[in-house]
């Protein structure tokens, strides 16, 4: 619900504060604390009272139906007066049963002016049905970890348990009829509480952070259920607040560490290839100058300097790639999965024909939403890896299949090779384990598959592999749909 201004020369400070009141609360007034004078009210609250001069008379005369003739004086002297008894007088003369809390805003925001939220007694059925309500959630409530507050329709606290108590630092008696502005305790909380209390749909979610009873920061995530009666009136709400400031330090601690990580990686990177280069170069220059004069033992420790080195070079490279992964959130784009895998068909070519191997792909695969490089390097991960393991076998093919199924998008590349033993089918996906010890081929860097899981679980996937020793092996991999 909108503010409504009714006295231009509000200050310009106090005007995001009136709005979020508006929001939070329907009945709400700003007053002179001595003068009386209506200097704002909420949209409904100024339907009732009507235009400002009126609003100063009724907002005077509901003072004088409060039966207590100190209540006028209380309020002037600025004191905060909690959940009076009170008749709201409209301005065609209505009497609406009510009760009024009212407290002083702080004096840097302004010396003379008093908030006052005022309650609506509900009807009687709507009572009896909303302290039913309250009165069976209390008893499941009161002994939950997370904080919790039912309020009513006009968003006075009619119930709060023992965690929402020690999370505000204040009895739960002592919150009991209080209007849900009071727990606030700065003019950016307020607005953040009214902001997620907006929606109208039946319950929803939000995450804030406020000013806990100490008064630093506390970040709380909010689950707030609407009450209602079968035909739609609103009764209230239920609100669950949970604490995750520590889960927030703690991921906030991972992202540094996992910075400092990518850092440390980066350079280790760095500082290894750099003696590669001179090693590989050395003994390119080898070969090249004093071939001729190396026996045949001689020529095979050179190969074996420069496969070493080629095979340093490769870990290294795939290390860093690991360390990328994670270290943003993918570029997702609907991608044409059957355009990255006639690339990669091409670019594997020479590998395909040496082993004499088909590869077989999807002719109309759905589009994925996923990040195109990272799709890149899933594919060839497991074309590559097919190619390597397969092993001796009567159909050397390797199948490729996009489809969606429950929910997500999937990709299986299923070869016809030996297979792999089933103690061996999770180690696989594990940083630095190679394939060599389940299916007897030529060994990578052990990071290809370890590179596989992680993008499939940024995607918000998985990753597996199934396979009976014999018979091949089919690699699952699932993306998130957009």
């Amino acid at each position: 619900m909108a503010a409504q201004v009714i006295a231009p020369e509000l200050e310009p400070e106090l005007r995001p504060v009136t709005r979020a009141l508006g929001q939070l609360h329907d009945l709400v007034a700003l007053v002179g604390c001595r003068s009386g004078d209506v200097r704002w009210t909420s949209d409904r609250l100024g339907e009732l009272w009507g235009g400002r001069e009126d609003a100063a008379q009724c907002w005077l005369e509901s003072l004088a139906t409060s039966g207590d003739d100190t209540l006028r004086a209380r309020i002037a002297a600025a004191e905060p007066v909690s959940n009076e008894p009170i008749h709201l007088i409209g301005a065609d003369g209505a009497r609406l049963r009510a009760r009024v809390s009212a407290a002083k805003l702080s004096p840097e925001a302004s010396g003379d002016t008093t908030i006052a939220i005022f309650r609506l007694d509900d009807r009687e059925e709507i009572a009896r049905e909303f302290y039913h309500r309250v009165e069976t959630l209390a008893e499941i409530l009161d002994g939950s970890p997370d904080g919790v507050l039912v309020v009513d329709r006009s968003r006075f606290i009619r119930f709060a348990n023992r965690a929402l108590a020690d999370m505000v630092g204040k009895a739960p008696e002592a919150l009991i009829d209080q209007p849900l502005v009071s727990l606030i305790r700065s003019r950016e909380d307020l607005e953040s509480v009214a902001g997620i209390l907006r929606p109208e749909t039946p319950s929803w979610s939000d995450e804030l952070e406020v000013r806990g009873r100490d008064g630093r920061p506390l970040a709380v995530r909010v689950h707030v259920r609407r009450l209602t009666l079968s035909d739609g009136t609103e009764l209230g709400a239920v609100i669950h607040l949970r604490d995750i400031t520590e889960s927030r330090r703690i991921e906030g601690a991972l992202a540094r560490r996992a910075e400092e990580l990518q850092h440390w990686v980066n350079a280790i990177s760095h500082d290894l290839r750099s003696p590669l280069v001179a090693v590989l170069g050395f003994a390119r220059l080898l070969r090249e100058d004093y071939a001729e004069t190396l026996d045949a033992q001689g020529l095979r420790f050179l190969q074996r300097i420069e496969e070493a080195g080629r095979t340093m070079e490769s870990l290294v490279h795939d290390l860093l790639e690991f360390a990328r992964i994670g270290g943003r959130e993918p570029r997702r784009t609907h991608v044409d999965p059957r355009e990255v895998l006639l690339q990669l068909q091409a670019e594997l070519k020479p590998r395909l024909e040496e082993a004499q191997v088909s590869l077989a792909l999807p002719e109309e695969p759905p589009l994925l939403w996923c990040d195109r490089t990272q799709l890149y390097q899933v594919l060839s991960n497991l074309v590559g890896n097919a190619i390597d393991h397969m092993g001796p076998a009567s159909e050397p093919r390797i199948d490729v299949d996009v489809f969606e199924q429950d929910g997500l998008q999937h990709l299986v590349v299923r070869d016809h090779g030996r297979g792999i033993e089933a103690d061996d089918q999770d180690r696989i996906f594990e940083i630095f384990q190679t394939g060599e010890r389940a299916t007897g081929g030529r060994g990578g860097t052990g990071i290809g598959l370890a590179v596989v899981r992680k993008i499939a679980e940024s995607h918000g996937g998985a990753a597996w592999v199934e396979s009976t020793p014999g018979a091949g092996s089919a690699f699952h991999v699932t993306f998130r749909l957009a």
